[in-house]
């Protein structure tokens, strides 16, 4: 019940994104602006507020544990992304594309809000840990299927596997990490600060939304049975998985936010830099955060998490 709301007042702040672009409120280039803003200032903002707070309910070990599982779950991801393409049958024009949209989801302009609004901040550092080998991954392997190219040509970009995020990340757990306590002005302004994540994204993902053809979205067959796979197959399996594995349950929740989010922006940003089917990439992203406002809730409550 608690997700099913939480998922409904970010559908209502991306219909408002919706309606700002409908009745030209935002521009592209103040929703550039605004994306800027989420992601060097709200975003980790709202990383480092789970390390600020009173840490006694976390584990050091669970946060251990939490680096195998995100390791273990994007060597998965890849796997998947060699497999599901020829399950579709996906031409080969559109591979890289699928490859990437298989992979990475939108963890931190979506993830990261509803994970917090759902279980709290302290869940948030554990969803940081995710961020590592999801930047490592898009900055070589996302590169090298958009190119063509050996992942390694022209050396690995470090400066962008490393951005603010990832720091803020690191930065994060080892305040956790060494206990520390920022003054109470500090730590108020920083949970402040990350409390404009959730509105802001949700703002700049209806604004995208409202760009396309919502007509067009629903006719696509081959990327609905992909969107079904994503959203409904990836989670139940990967939820499964994780019990049988006996993942602790304070694990379980983001595990499966990590799992069942939405096609993540940076697809079609890659997709639109190397020239391989931002359109695709684009309306991927729209259809699956769409679905997803209804059936992540339905799968919270099947699934018990």
């Amino acid at each position: 019940m608690i997700l099913l709301t939480q998922m409904a007042i970010l559908f209502l702040i991306m219909a408002v994104g919706f309606l700002c672009k409908r009745t030209n409120l935002l521009d592209d280039l103040s929703v550039k602006k605004l994306s800027g803003l989420v992601v060097n200032v709200a975003n980790p903002c709202m990383v480092l507020s789970a390390a600020v707070g009173d840490h006694a309910g976390s584990d050091n070990m669970l946060l251990l544990y939490t680096v195998v599982l995100s390791l273990v779950m994007y060597a998965i991801f890849l796997v998947l992304a060699a497999m599901v393409p020829k399950l579709l049958r996906v031409p080969a024009g559109d591979v890289p594309a699928y490859k990437l949209m298989m992979i990475f989801s939108n963890i931190g302009f979506m993830g990261f809000p509803v994970i917090s609004a759902a279980y709290g901040q302290e869940a948030l550092l554990y969803a940081s840990v995710f961020l590592f080998p999801y930047n490592f991954l898009i900055y070589t392997y996302g590169i090298s299927v958009m190119t063509g190219e050996s992942m390694v040509k022209g050396g690995i970009r470090w400066k962008k596997i490393f951005n603010i995020g990832v720091l803020s990340g690191i930065l994060a757990i080892a305040l956790y990490i060494a206990d520390l306590h920022l003054p109470s002005v500090l730590s108020q302004t920083i949970s402040t600060l990350g409390g404009l994540t959730a509105p802001l994204s949700m703002i700049v993902i209806g604004y995208s939304i409202a760009e396309m053809d919502l007509k067009t979205l629903f006719t696509d067959v081959r990327l609905l049975l992909f969107s079904v796979i994503k959203l409904l197959l990836l989670p139940i399996a990967g939820v499964t998985l994780c019990r049988l594995c006996r993942v602790p349950e304070a694990l379980l929740g983001v595990s499966f936010i990590m799992l069942a989010m939405p096609v993540g922006s940076m697809t079609a940003m890659l997709a639109s830099q190397y020239g391989r089917n931002e359109e695709l990439a684009s309306r991927a992203v729209a259809i699956t955060t769409i679905l997803s406002v209804v059936i992540l809730p339905l799968m919270s409550a099947l699934l018990g998490v």
